[in-house]
């Protein structure tokens, strides 16, 4: 178990479910990716597949063909899959994990039907997971923000409710839809930069997959996401490099992260995080 085992997190008894979808949500597939992440990690078996004719516009959303070793041809339409993993969950039941592409009609039914199949699993707790472009230097760990209109689980994680308005994608389609069948929410966001937006952002999802660990109280084994995200960050440095007008930007969104005293922007915190990676890396523990 992690370091964080002793702070608040989900109750054993809990039945998680944990959503991710490309597009509108997914700042250079932040999301997606530690979606990605976790089915592998965990051994995910597929549970549901929601028919792509039914939500996706193929001319948005194209199938893809690829060849087999074999030499035979796949075609694979996009759509969501609905699987199961324990991982290092402590609960008795598994945790469901909702990945897929935003559709591009009938989000009302699409959501009824991921809900249905939450009910038939008894899910108490959608944790939604998101990715936007935000002014945040690379250099810093990047932000997340996390809220509930749950005020049980405000209190448990120290949360605060969303004040946002405007245009929402899937992800609020989905949490709104949940918290109206008793389903409590917690919506997550990471902050990706938005001068580097181009997928993949193994920092932004290293981020999501920290936060994943604190509801559940369990260590997430990374693998190679550390040193994907060291890889990312030096890529930013060298187009800072190539660049003055980038390098001059992120002077000044650091200079203003540091201004604000914001924990994250600490040496301390940096520090911290780093040290956290190379436990996982040498042990896997986290401990």
């Amino acid at each position: 178990m992690n370091e964080e085992t002793d702070a608040p997190h989900l109750p054993e008894d809990e039945s998680v479910m944990i959503a991710a979808f490309e597009g509108w949500n997914d700042a250079g597939t932040a999301a997606s990716a530690a979606l990605d992440h976790l089915a592998e990690s965990w051994e995910a078996r597929e549970h549901a597949i929601l028919d792509p004719e039914e939500y996706h516009d193929f001319q948005v959303s194209r199938p893809s063909i690829t060849r087999l070793a074999s030499g035979d041809k796949v075609l694979s339409w996009p759509g969501s899959v609905i699987s199961l993993a324990q991982g290092e969950w402590r609960g008795s039941r598994d945790i469901a994990l909702v990945r897929g592409i935003e559709p591009s009609m009938r989000w009302r039914s699409f959501a009824e039907e991921v809900l249905d199949h939450a009910e038939d699993l008894e899910v108490t707790t959608l944790i939604t997971c998101g990715a936007l472009l935000v002014d945040v230097p690379h250099t810093r760990p990047l932000p997340t923000f996390v809220s509930s209109e749950s005020a049980s689980a405000r209190a448990l994680f120290d949360l605060e409710r969303s004040d946002y308005e405007g245009p929402t994608g899937i992800l609020g389609v989905l949490g709104h839809e949940a918290e109206l069948r008793g389903i409590t929410v917690l919506s997550m966001w990471v902050g990706v930069p938005h001068y580097v937006a181009h997928p993949p952002s193994p920092k932004g999802t290293v981020a999501l997959l920290s936060q994943i660990e604190r509801f559940l109280g369990v260590s997430i084994d990374l693998g190679d996401l550390p040193y994907e995200a060291e890889a990312w960050t030096r890529g930013a440095n060298e187009l800072m490099e190539d660049d003055d007008e980038i390098a001059q930007h992120v002077d000044r969104l650091e200079s203003m992260m540091d201004e604000a005293s914001l924990p994250e922007a600490s040496g301390d915190a940096i520090a911290a995080e780093f040290e956290r990676f190379l436990r996982r890396r040498d042990g896997g523990t986290g401990k």
